[in-house]
């Protein structure tokens, strides 16, 4: 019979009770302020601390690097590839930025969570039954609040750590909100948790915000359109990927 590693461990009898207790009470606290703070600035603040808890617990250390190219409080939509669940706390923890993001319809369904993220006014997409128009409706509401986007482009996690090709379809929503671009590059997480593995280990993990893009300013964008700009983020951000962590790989 095969031991379990120490880090199977770990994640299981402390890491995992740790972040349940984090989610619940932040959680609880976040659904709470709902009731007098409707732009959900407050519960983005539970999700902050909710988020550096996480790192902290596990032992991940994370450099960010180009925060000097955007401006606080300004609204972007930003893009990242997506190696690991630790990018999301990795994310929120580093940016100063109200942030929400989109989201599976199926989120919504689970206790504190997905209660969190409705009230906290992120973005809920079925992806069988999509509406365009009501997601391009809640983006730009977003400009008059203060508000930024991130979306994992890619659609899932990344098993090998490389970058997929950017779906189109948040880029033509981009297009026609007219909000700038800000590609993400995150370097490292699948070192602390790999898609499809219950076990969690401390690991150093680069951020790197690249140069805001503004969208062409088209009247009526194609998913031609939308296509050339992923392709164009996807560029930026893939570039910075394959430089870092796969040139050290190999080191």
């Amino acid at each position: 019979m095969r031991i379990p590693p120490f880090h199977w461990w770990r994640t299981v009898f402390f890491l995992i009770p740790a972040i349940t207790i984090y989610t619940v009470v932040l959680g609880a606290a976040s659904i709470l302020s709902s009731v007098f703070d409707r732009r959900g600035y407050f519960a983005h603040g539970c999700a902050r601390a909710w988020s550096w808890l996480i790192l902290k617990t596990t032992g991940v250390r994370v450099t960010v690097e180009g925060l000097d190219r955007i401006t606080p409080g300004a609204t972007y939509v930003f893009v990242s590839n997506h190696q690991s669940i630790y990018d999301t706390p990795v994310i929120f923890a580093s940016l100063p930025a109200q942030l929400r993001i989109i989201a599976k319809v199926s989120l919504a369904r689970f206790p504190v969570l997905g209660w969190h993220l409705r009230r906290g006014g992120h973005l809920f997409v079925d992806r069988r039954h999509p509406d365009p128009s009501g997601i391009l409706r809640r983006w730009r509401a977003l400009v008059s609040e203060g508000l930024s986007l991130l979306i994992y482009a890619e659609g899932t996690r990344s098993r090998d750590g490389h970058v997929a090709r950017f779906k189109g379809g948040s880029f033509l929503l981009a297009i026609q909100a007219g909000l700038p671009i800000v590609p993400l590059s995150v370097i490292g997480t699948r070192e602390s948790m790999p898609k499809g593995r219950l076990e969690t280990r401390p690991a150093d993990v680069t951020l790197v915000i690249h140069a805001p893009i503004q969208p062409p300013a088209l009247e009526a964008p194609t998913p031609r359109d939308a296509k050339k700009l992923a392709d164009e983020v996807h560029a930026i951000v893939a570039a910075a990927v394959e430089q870092r962590q796969f040139t050290s790989d190999t080191i």
